[in-house]
Parts: C-alpha cells; structure tokens; sequence
C-alpha cells in the first residue's frame, strides 16, 4: 500500500481525513480493524464531555460522554466511539443499527461556508458543537452519499498536533 495517495474530495468540501465507527466494545472493534487493516496501536481517550454550553444534538443542547479510540492506516485517521452516558448521535445510531460505521470526515477551509453549502444542498446538521481544544464539528446527515453521516471539522493546531503524535506511534 502507498502512502502517497490522495484521499477523495467530498462534493467540494475537502479530503475525506477520517473514517469513524461507533461501538458498544472498543476492545473488540480494536482488534477486528487492526486485524483487517494492520493497526499497530490506538489511543484512547476516555470519558470526553461535550456539554449542553457547546454541543447540540437536533438542535437542542446536548449532555453526554463518550469514550475515543484513534489511530492512523496511512494519513486516514480511524476513529472509534462509545457512548458512555446521554443522548447523543453515536448512542442514537446503536439504538438503530448494530455497531458499524457512522461516518466520514472532511476538513473544509471554511466551516461556516461548508455548513451553509451543506445546508443549501438540502443536508441538515444533525449534532454539531466544540470539544475542548477548540476543534469545530458538524455532523451533517448523508444518506444520498450511502453513509449515515458526514462529519465537516475544523483542526485547530493543537490537536493537530496530538493526532500527529497519534500517527507517528504507527511507524
């Protein structure tokens, strides 16, 4: 595999960076993707709030946690979520759908602009906020692109950062 190649554009909104799948068992979604795709280690982040000050989920303020895995195949960020606790996107989706992917995401120059195009394009935002570190999220639903979600992010260099780190542990 080359790790040269350049990830596909999104209907005009950037490079697809990551692929993400929500789960109830880390352990087991670890294991299975690093089987398939040769991962060599994950990073966890436990416990991550987002609160009803910086998130919402269809338009409401938004209460729960979740826990994060991370790792790198290449330059493509694979992301794992758990819902810990609250309504949220992810804990929705395991009430619908077994565990399985949820969605992918691009990092458009502008996300104001990315959401207002996604909106005019008919797509509704269906959770969106700030994590802490400053990183933007949207979360625009995309059944006409056969996935349940697309996810628009803006990177602030700090996390960049730590996901530089998080990608290096694969060498």
């Amino acid at each position: 595999m080359t790790t040269s190649a350049t990830p596909p554009d999104v209907s005009g909104f950037g490079r697809v960076t990551q692929i993400a799948w929500v789960t109830d068992d880390l352990d087991a979604t670890e294991g299975m993707l690093s089987a398939v795709f040769g991962v060599k280690k994950w990073t966890r982040i436990p416990d991550v709030h987002f609160g009803p000050d910086s998130c919402t989920y269809r338009g409401a303020p938004a209460d729960f946690t979740a826990t994060i895995a991370l790792s790198y195949l290449d330059d493509m960020q694979l992301e794992l979520i758990r819902p810990v606790s609250g309504v949220s996107i992810y804990s929705d989706f395991l009430e619908q759908h077994p565990p399985g992917l949820h969605h992918v995401c691009v990092e458009p120059p502008d996300m104001d602009v990315a959401v207002q195009q996604a909106t005019a394009r008919g797509m509704a935002v269906v959770q969106d906020g700030v994590m802490p570190g400053g990183m933007r999220f949207a979360y625009l639903s995309a059944p006409e692109a056969a996935l349940p979600y697309m996810e628009l992010a803006h990177v602030p260099s700090e996390i960049r950062a730590f996901y530089d780190y998080i990608k290096s542990e694969q060498a």
